[in-house]
This record gives structure tokens, C-alpha cells and sequence, in this order.
């Protein structure tokens, strides 16, 4: 068999495991779920080995899913850090034989806390299955390497094991992609439903505005605020009265011969569209990218009065 037909074996060997983890699944599946749902304290993972890798990986896949878990390795636990356990807690065991000499010398501690343990093992007649309230059997054949001993095909059915747990406590917690996001806020999702206009505006000392009565040298000057090559302007309660562009200013050298004795009333585009600090910086991007007439900036209006300014470069900046 030549490199890559091994290869291809490999594969074909683990999809057949989880078809045999698909037919396998049973009403112990929904058990654990309940199990968890009701859960009084938290959910902690454990395994040796590679098994406890997959015990780390499901336990942040949880978490960031609206399950809270955390995982706890066997040889420390044994050591003081069982002490992170407390009554009531829900433990999850990972181990293919089930005869794991740590998970097994964990087991009298959680019993005496009152804690309820869910295994999850390719022997049902395992130690670790015996002393457990649950066990989510895996339906191991052989393992894919050739000594069939490498964690291969038994950590692939953990992982997705696990997975699917999580998927399926997701549903039921009515978990949606605002939640997500809350978990996620550096990511590109979380960005898109948790920043706000008011998170990216330009406010305070780099809002450009000048009073409609300025002059076209202080207009020149507000111009520069910020980076931004416009200017809200207002009244003197903050009100807005227009915007400046630009666009404007070129206009406006073309058109007047005497730019000193111009205010900046005299210029402003009035009636210009405006966005709202509370509305979502995704939406707002989504209007100007496709507003009928081309809209790169926005006077941000609160109350009627101006609080601040938005750019197009300051969203994708921020990763919208």
C-alpha cells in the first residue's frame, strides 16, 4: 500500500467511527444533556493523556457556547487542585479504557462532595464506568495506526462527542449569535453585533465641528480635527445646522473671490443624513456602503445635538 492510500485508509477508518458513534447514540445522549442543564454548580472536564487534550478543547467549546466548563488534569487534581471542585459540580471523564489509575483515585473524593460524574469511554465495563451516573459509550473497532495504539480513531469520536453535546446544550439554552458575540468581542462577529456607533465615533477634543458663524480661517483650522476632511456645524446649544466636506471647500475656492468674508453658514450642505450613537456600527456601515448617493462620514446626532462624527475608515478600521 503505497503513502497516500494509507493515508486515504486513515480517514475512511475514522469517518466508519463516527458512523458507528451516529448509530450508537441512545436516550444516555439526552440524559447527559439534562444532566448538565440542571447541573447546581459548574461542569469540570477531565482526561490523561490525549484524552485530556479533547477533555481541554470540548471544555472552551462549551464555554464559549454558554455552558461554563473548565478542565481539571488528573495527576494535579490529586495533588491540591482537586480543591477547584466543590459540592454539587458535574464531572465529565474522557478515557477509552476507563481505567485511568488517576481518574480512578479522583473518583472517592467526588463521591464524598456529592458530585455526579458522566463518562465518557469505549468500555462500558471500564472502573471508571462502574462509578459513574452516566456513561456516553464510543464504539471503538481498532484505532487507525497500524499498531493500533496511537489515540486516533477514539479521540476523533470524543471530540465529536463532545461537539455535539455542545451543539445540542446550545439549543436548548436558546443560545443566539448576540450570545456568541458577548464571548467573542474580538472576533469579526462579535465586532459586528457589539460595537456601536458611539464605541467608534469620532467625540470629545477629535469631534471637527465649528459654530455656523465661523470664520473660513477657523473653518480651515476644524478641518483638520480629527483627520477627518469635514466639519459638523452647529449652533450654540450644539444643535446641528449642517455639514461641511471637502467637496464643499473646493467649491468654495472656486466660486468665491473673497473666502475671508465667508462664514460657515454660508458653505454648509444643510440637512444632511445623520446617524444615532446607539445604533449598531454594522448597520450604519451597511448604509452608507449602500446609500444611493455615496456617503463616507456621518454627523453622529443625539437629542438634535451634534456629539460627534463617523467615518467609513473608522469601521473598517475597527474590523467591520
Amino acid at each position: 500500500m503505497d503513502l497516500l492510500e494509507e493515508i486515504k485508509q486513515v480517514i475512511l477508518l475514522e469517518q466508519a467511527t463516527l458512523g458507528d458513534l451516529a448509530r450508537s447514540v441512545d436516550s444516555s445522549w439526552e440524559q447527559a444533556v439534562e444532566l448538565i442543564l440542571a447541573a447546581p454548580r459548574k461542569l469540570v472536564l477531565s482526561g490523561m493523556g490525549k484524552s485530556g487534550h479533547i477533555a481541554t478543547k470540548i471544555a472552551a467549546t462549551l464555554s464559549s457556547t454558554g455552558t461554563p466548563a473548565i478542565f481539571l488534569h488528573p495527576s494535579e487534581s490529586l495533588h491540591g487542585d482537586l480543591g477547584v471542585v466543590e459540592p454539587g459540580d458535574l464531572l465529565v471523564f474522557f478515557s477509552k479504557s476507563g481505567e485511568s489509575d488517576e481518574m480512578i483515585a479522583m473518583v472517592p473524593s467526588l463521591k464524598r462532595m456529592g458530585c455526579k460524574i458522566i463518562a465518557v469511554t469505549a468500555n462500558r465495563d471500564s472502573t471508571i464506568a462502574k462509578n459513574s451516573d452516566l456513561v456516553l459509550f464510543t464504539p471503538i473497532q481498532k484505532e487507525a495506526c497500524a499498531l493500533n495504539l496511537a489515540p486516533t480513531c477514539s479521540t476523533t469520536a470524543a471530540l465529536v462527542l463532545g461537539d455535539a453535546l455542545a451543539v445540542a446544550l446550545m439549543k436548548r439554552r436558546g443560545f443566539a449569535s448576540e450570545d456568541f458575540a458577548l464571548y467573542h468581542p474580538a472576533g469579526r462577529l462579535g465586532k459586528r453585533l457589539l460595537y456601536k456607533v458611539e464605541d467608534l465615533m469620532r467625540k470629545g477634543a477629535d469631534h471637527p465641528k465649528v459654530l455656523a458663524q465661523a470664520s473660513f480661517s477657523q473653518l480651515l483650522k476644524a478641518m483638520g480635527v480629527g483627520g477627518v476632511n469635514a466639519v459638523n456645524v452647529v449652533d450654540p446649544e450644539d444643535r446641528l445646522v449642517g455639514l461641511i466636506t471637502g467637496f464643499d471647500l473646493r467649491h468654495a475656492f472656486e466660486t468665491y473671490e473673497n473666502l475671508k468674508t465667508l462664514k460657515a453658514q454660508d458653505i454648509l450642505f444643510a440637512n444632511p443624513a445623520t446617524t444615532e450613537p446607539g445604533m449598531l456600527a454594522m448597520e450604519c456601515f451597511e448604509r452608507m456602503r449602500t446609500s444611493a448617493k455615496p456617503l463616507n462620514l456621518l454627523p453622529v446626532v443625539s437629542g438634535g445635538k451634534a456629539v460627534g462624527m463617523i467615518t467609513m475608515q473608522d469601521m473598517i478600521r475597527a474590523g467591520l
